[in-house]
């Protein structure tokens, strides 16, 4: 081996022994330094002969580029696992923990409208809502309730503050002024719902100053209580999840329908449950009727044209009734004991498709 190889030889070992980047730096000096031993070569070529330069400059010049070669790659290797080391030690984990389960629950309110709504929008019907202050005019007297009317007492009514101009506002009793809204800016045919809050001013385990009802309401040229029954016992079949169910008409009286109906359900109230669309049992379910001829010019719409059909029923009763709830009251006792054991998780969302209820 020739002084050269044995000189590349050992500046290599060197060069691949420096465990830093401050000894790689040592080994680079002493090789390519001013006085260093390739240095010290390339000096030694101006006191040769030409034929001596002719042989020996090319050696040498590869010579030092090999180590300038060796230099650098070591240099490059000790920073990528200096990089690599910083990084483990100064590592961060920025990852989630396990999301806990969900703590929070859908109201059996909430749930339970929702399922209404999913219902009657199937069978055509779209949602109307409006104000829980309601004028005294669309709460009372259009829906064929004058000042002295006795359901007015009927309704317990919360009265608001009298207005400047001497009218009063009302929480409304009930829902069906949505539907006035829905008449006074809407042209027949009509087919909405109107779920919402009402108030009345009474308490007891079935019964809450505030709660919550739906109304339905259909206007059209042709309408009869065949299609109310029929709307009445497709809603129910639906929001109890039962194949057929039995209904029966008792006459009733409510202002604004004439003839006006509530409508009782065949169920069993054996073994401490109720059960619908089978038994010996009747359970009060809905008023309705058909919408008074005076509602509707008050309205601004032609009874002699038009005629419709009228019902509503408790969202919280509806709620009681399905899910086994035995005091109203407990709705509105933010209870979580409660809410965890009768809530809804957050996407039990109901559809007619996958099941209204889990």
């Amino acid at each position: 081996m020739t002084d050269i190889a044995i000189l590349e030889r050992q500046i290599l070992d060197a060069v691949t022994a420096a465990g830093d980047e401050a000894a790689l730096d040592a080994v680079r000096v002493s090789a390519l330094g001013k006085k260093g031993t390739v240095s010290e070569l390339l000096k030694s070529l101006g006191a040769m002969t030409p034929d001596e330069r002719k042989a020996n400059g090319p050696a040498f010049n590869s010579l030092r580029d090999r180590v300038v070669a060796a230099v650098a790659a070591r240099k490059t290797a000790l920073e990528d696992a200096a990089l690599d080391a910083r990084l483990v030690s100064e590592k961060v984990d920025v990852t989630l923990p396990v999301r806990p389960e969900p703590q929070g629950s859908i109201h059996p309110v909430s749930q339970v409208l929702e399922e209404v709504i999913a219902i009657f929008a199937d069978l055509g019907f779209s949602v109307a809502e409006g104000p829980d202050v309601e004028y005294d005019d669309y709460n009372f007297t259009r829906l064929n309730i004058p000042p002295d009317h006795p359901a007015r007492q009927m309704h317990d009514t919360f009265y608001v503050a009298k207005q400047a101009d001497g009218s009063r506002h009302v929480l409304r009793t009930h829902t069906s002024p949505v539907q006035v809204r829905t008449m006074l800016k809407q042209k027949p045919p009509i087919r909405i719902i109107s779920p919402g809050r009402t108030y009345r001013v009474d308490s007891d385990a079935t019964h809450s100053p505030m709660f919550h009802q739906f109304e339905g309401l259909v206007i059209d040229e042709v309408t009869h209580l065949g299609h109310l029954k029929w709307t009445l016992e497709e809603f129910c079949k639906a929001f109890f999840e039962v194949d057929a169910v039995e209904m029966r008409a008792r006459p009733s009286f409510f202002p604004f329908t004439e003839p006006s109906v509530e409508w009782d359900l065949r169920c069993d109230r054996s073994g401490g449950q109720i059960k619908f669309g089978t038994g010996h049992d009747w359970l009060e379910l809905a008023g309705s009727g058909m919408v008074n001829p005076r509602v509707l010019e008050n309205c601004g719409i032609d009874p002699a044209r038009y005629q419709g059909y009228a019902f509503g029923g408790g969202i919280d009763r509806l709620a009681m009734l399905k899910y086994g709830i035995p005091d109203i009251r407990s709705f509105f006792e933010s209870d979580l004991r409660w809410l965890r054991h009768y809530g809804f998780a957050a996407l039990d969302i109901p559809t007619l498709d996958g099941g209204l209820s889990r």
